[in-house]
């Protein structure tokens, strides 16, 4: 896998990642192409990847009791978002190359800029693709079964915004079914509560995804890539209301079928109640016409996510 690491293109950030990212600060320039090929320079979308795996442990040990094989499982979900995310966006890298070179915030990543080869992009795709089997056959057949069948998510949706006007749901379908592997990992089966919360993240990945495809919405439009910003168009507060107020609902009936506790039931409601007022604050300060407080705010859901997480995890334990 051979990079020009020598030319401005492969030593400079790409254009929409964070500045001072600790891929253009520390990693070995020879590194730094594939790294920013599976997007190690921009956490957030590992973050929206791990945390619906989070909320189907938490749903897991409410419904049931704690158990040692959670910890493994939070660890374990942890390392394969990271690879298994980097691998969905080199594989997004690959079918989108000719798009992003035509896409201001994208024509700098590394295959469209020439710092990459396709050769050695698929090659990078299945090494970590190999990483993320790895790990799922730590778990038992159910979580395995169902992390394989993943993969057809995954490899469906580049292609969405092509044919639909909804891409966002198959990213939703993709990004949010770790919950059902992790209740899975846990006791081997599946319940009511990661299918409504599977339901609930599909809402938040319409939510927060519309928000960060308003950054594109004018080059969307000279290329013909669809996607639910330009669907929606000023339209969009009212959508995304509507999508908050789903995945708010969702959540609190996920909580009700575990049949928790009184006190799991305060936790779990509380950790919801932050959700729902974080995603409140972030429609108060929705502008589709600012690209950087568009990214600010879909980069914010990781404490969203992060609040739900919390309250279930403390909520299994009570």
């Amino acid at each position: 896998m051979q990079s020009d690491v020598s030319t401005p293109q492969a030593m400079s950030t790409v254009a929409d990642a964070p500045r001072g990212n600790w891929v253009d600060r520390l990693a070995p320039p020879a590194t730094r192409p594939w790294l920013r090929l599976s997007r190690a320079d921009r956490p957030i979308g590992t973050w929206l990847l791990l945390l619906p795996c989070w909320w189907g442990t938490g749903l897991a040990m409410m419904a049931d009791r704690p158990l040692w094989v959670d910890l493994w499982v939070v660890i374990a979900c942890a390392i394969g978002s990271v690879v298994m995310r980097g691998a969905g966006c080199t594989w997004n890298d690959i079918t989108d190359r000719d798009i992003d070179g035509s896409v201001a915030r994208t024509r700098s990543r590394p295959l469209p800029s020439g710092q990459v080869t396709l050769r050695g992009t698929f090659i990078w795709l299945g090494a970590q693709l190999a990483i993320g089997a790895l790990i799922l056959f730590t778990m038992n057949a159910a979580a395995i079964a169902l992390g394989v069948a993943s993969l057809a998510l995954v490899a469906v949706y580049p292609f969405a915004k092509r044919f639909t006007w909804w891409p966002q749901v198959f990213l939703g379908l993709a990004f949010n079914w770790g919950v059902l592997v992790a209740f899975a990992a846990h006791g081997g089966s599946l319940h009511p509560a990661p299918v409504l919360a599977y339901a609930a993240g599909i809402l938040w990945t319409l939510f927060y995804d519309t928000i960060y495809a308003h950054q594109d919405a004018e080059d969307d439009a000279l290329i013909g890539v669809k996607s639910t910003a330009r669907l929606f168009g000023k339209d969009s507060p009212r959508w995304l209301l509507g999508f908050a107020a789903g995945a708010v609902v969702l959540l609190a009936a996920a909580v009700a079928a575990t049949r928790p506790s009184v006190l799991q039931a305060v936790i779990g409601t509380a950790g919801i109640a932050g959700f729902a007022l974080h995603l409140s604050w972030q429609l108060r300060r929705f502008d589709p016409g600012d690209s950087p407080a568009l990214l600010r705010l879909f980069r914010s859901n990781r404490d969203a996510g992060l609040i739900v997480a919390g309250a279930l995890f403390l909520a299994g334990l009570a």
